[in-house]
């Protein structure tokens, strides 16, 4: 099937498994100009009373000084990294192998800032405090992914989280926090957002993820920082004339879906434990750690691909569009993340449309 029947197929299913709910555009700015008080003006380049007030509340829940709006996490990151190493006179910077930044950005903080990177530890497993003390290069800036997303959203436990920071500050680096799943990754932790922000220098934030917003995302540090990175935003072409279709969006959804991480996450150890007991299945991590975890299937891709999109047309239950290749390829990799699709879907349905994709059979 092509991406564009795919994407029909998904959107003629009443059951979702993962994910947001599909929403098309008429019905998210229908949705968002019905939450928005009349009252509320367009922003002017980033500028407008309630704009400030989103931004002082996201870095009043990161325990931050300030904090700014910027339409992606891409553009955030690379501005962080930028201001760090300009500080620390080292265009070096540090991350785990399968870093956002390493696999999925072009090289930007490279082309676009002239940074150096150095990649840590080994790509199939979480970096560990005796990995950042093998670097031999000093650092200008140390990057931690919360949760380490291409590896089943997996998390450090806390006292190994505390090390590993510490151990990346001795090197002489200021450490950032990728944190573009953070507010997923709190309930692991049983800590609120600035106590797991206060480990870090400064902190990146996502809108359109965990909160199903349309785009957009924050940067906070200390007030100077967060000044100087205004700067670069607009050197960035992110100073747009108005952000407020994205900013408004990310408050939404800010309001909206925050409070449901913990239930979300609880709800993902249960379909993952039920889902690991089909033969052909396997879970990591297993339990999740978050919201996220990956789900490796016995089988041939196309085989595996082509029996969920016959099950999604014959029961109207959708799983996935694609598989992810892995080492082996008898084996592939499915992202399964509970979102507000996955609301009101019994664990049992889910496990039978997994047994179906695996065995080939009917429910």
């Amino acid at each position: 099937m092509t991406d564009a029947e795919i994407a029909d197929l998904r959107a003629a299913c009443p059951r979702i498994l993962t994910h947001h709910r599909p929403r098309g555009p008429r019905e998210v700015l229908a949705d968002l100009a019905a939450s928005t008080p009349a009252q509320f003006p367009f922003d002017r380049y980033g500028e407008a009373a309630w704009l400030g007030e989103f931004e002082a509340r996201v870095a009043a829940e990161l325990g931050k000084e300030a904090a700014a709006f910027m339409p992606s996490g891409t553009m955030a990151q690379q501005i962080a990294l930028r201001i760090w190493c300009d500080r620390a006179r080292n265009p070096t910077i540090a991350y785990h192998p399968l870093s956002h930044l390493e696999i999925h950005e072009s090289r930007g903080y490279a082309m676009l800032h002239g940074l150096r990177a150095l990649p840590v530890g080994a790509s199939a497993r979480l970096m560990t405090p005796a990995d950042v003390r093998a670097i031999s290069d000093p650092l200008g800036a140390f990057l931690v992914e919360l949760p380490q997303r291409e590896i089943g959203a997996q998390l450090p436990l806390w006292d190994d989280l505390v090390a590993l920071c510490d151990a990346a500050r001795a090197t002489g680096a200021k450490v950032h926090l990728d944190g573009a799943r953070l507010w997923e990754a709190t309930p692991f932790y049983g800590r609120s957002h600035a106590q797991v922000a206060a480990l870090f220098d400064s902190a990146y934030v996502s809108f359109y993820k965990g909160l199903g917003a349309i785009g957009g995302a924050m940067l906070a540090g200390d007030a100077a920082f967060v000044a100087e990175a205004r700067t670069w935003q607009h050197r960035h072409g992110g100073r747009l004339f108005s952000l407020a279709p994205i900013a408004l969006s990310a408050r939404l959804g800010f309001e909206r879906n925050l409070g449901m991480m913990g239930a979300w996450f609880e709800r993902a150890k249960e379909i993952a434990r039920a889902l690991g007991e089909i033969p052909g299945v396997a879970i990591v991590p297993n339990p999740p750690q978050t919201n996220t975890f990956h789900v490796f299937l016995e089988g041939v891709a196309a085989e595996l691909e082509d029996r969920a999109h016959a099950h999604a047309r014959e029961h109207g239950t959708f799983s996935f569009a694609r598989l992810a290749p892995t080492a082996n390829p008898r084996v592939q990799k499915w992202e399964f993340v509970v979102g507000d699709a996955t609301d009101g879907i019994d664990t049992s349905a889910i496990v039978r449309a997994v047994q179906a994709i695996v065995a080939g059979g009917e429910d």
